[in-house]
């Protein structure tokens, strides 16, 4: 029961990057980078298993941002001329690429970190990539057209080239492929009506494990902020569960711990496994074993036992190392205990 499972990223040692940001620098280059990937995401891989974690990811190492590690593979995209742009309904500025083009791989996006993850685990693998409706909310738009419309074409141009790469993934041995959409709790009628279809597309023909993330963000500022102005009930996830739960996505994750999510929301996802997420990533305070079984134990009033699996309530990219490694170790103790007191 309660395999655990972090939500996505983690952070990015110094020696590889700029640490405790969301957009970190690149700390060497060439040759010498793709090592330095390479010997973080063993780091990481190493660290989970030691931490007791049942289903390993990569980290996300060897990307910059979640969603512009991916586009940096794709042609029709000008990353030689960002323009700063609000995203998530202009919560926080970002400096973001131009699509200028028709979209198209240039070829494997995540190969080399996938195989690498795969060659060195026994465990569950999963991957994340991020979702049609997240991407199309981090890229300023110049060639699919104003408006709603607009925004539908792109999503969907961009769902088929992640299916390539989910695909291709699949076949590296993935066994769990995630599509990060935190777009999904800020246009929520949008994320109901086209989003999970064209989430749908993204996972079209796989056969391993999907996955959808959706929380409230990382735990930066102007997250922080906005999380603070919503009040006591945070009531997005209600929108779109019900056409998650229809769709033929097979795992949703949420956040839960220290959250205003009203946990009888879980109902609307019956059937699905749920990652619910029992690590804090707004706040270097470690959670303790008792605090993550209470939060898996209220959880188990909406969710079957043999549907939940202990996860992280976002990425932990942002956090120092130190912080983030004792979370793992916490998740997997609290997950544990929750065991002991629910087998």
């Amino acid at each position: 029961m309660f395999p655990t499972a972090i939500a996505g990223s983690l952070p990015k040692p110094d020696w590889l990057a700029e640490t405790q940001k969301l957009w970190p620098q690149w700390k060497v280059r060439g040759d010498e980078l793709k090592q330095a990937k390479a010997d973080a995401t063993l780091l990481w891989i190493k660290t989970q298993e030691d931490a007791g974690m049942d289903i390993i990811g990569d980290g996300e190492q060897s990307r910059q941002h979640f969603v512009h590690g991916f586009l940096e593979q794709v042609s029709g995209i000008d990353f030689e001329n960002k323009v700063k742009m609000g995203i998530r309904n202009n919560r926080y500025d970002a400096m973001v690429p131009q699509v200028t083009g028709p979209l198209k791989l240039k070829g494997r996006v995540h190969a080399f970190e996938a195989q690498l993850a795969r060659a060195h685990t026994q465990r569950l693998l999963k991957f994340t990539l991020p979702g049609p409706m997240t991407i199309v909310d981090t890229v300023a738009d110049r060639f699919y057209g104003e408006g709603e419309e607009g925004r539908i074409k792109m999503a969907f141009a961009f769902a088929e080239l992640l299916n390539q790469e989910a695909l291709a993934l699949q076949a590296d041995g993935v066994d769990i492929i995630q599509f990060d959409e935190p777009a999904f709790n800020v246009y929520m009628s949008e994320a109901a009506d086209w989003g999970v279809k064209a989430l749908e597309r993204a996972a079209q023909g796989l056969t391993c494990k999907t996955a959808v993330h959706i929380c409230y963000g990382y735990g930066i500022q102007a997250n922080v902020d906005w999380k603070n102005a919503l009040g006591q009930e945070w009531r997005q996830y209600e929108k779109v569960f019900p056409a998650l739960a229809k769709s033929s996505i097979d795992q949703v994750s949420l956040e839960c711990m220290h959250s205003h999510v009203p946990l009888d929301l879980l109902k609307l996802l019956e059937g699905k496994e749920v990652m619910v997420g029992v690590i804090d990533v707004a706040s270097d305070v470690i959670e303790t074993p008792e605090e993550i079984a209470d939060t898996i134990g209220k959880a188990l009033q909406f969710v079957a036992k043999n549907k939940l699996i202990a996860c992280t309530n976002c990425g932990l990219a942002p956090m120092s190392r130190h912080v983030a490694e004792q979370k793992l170790n916490a998740l997997t103790k609290g997950a544990e205990l929750a065991r002991q007191r629910f087998s």
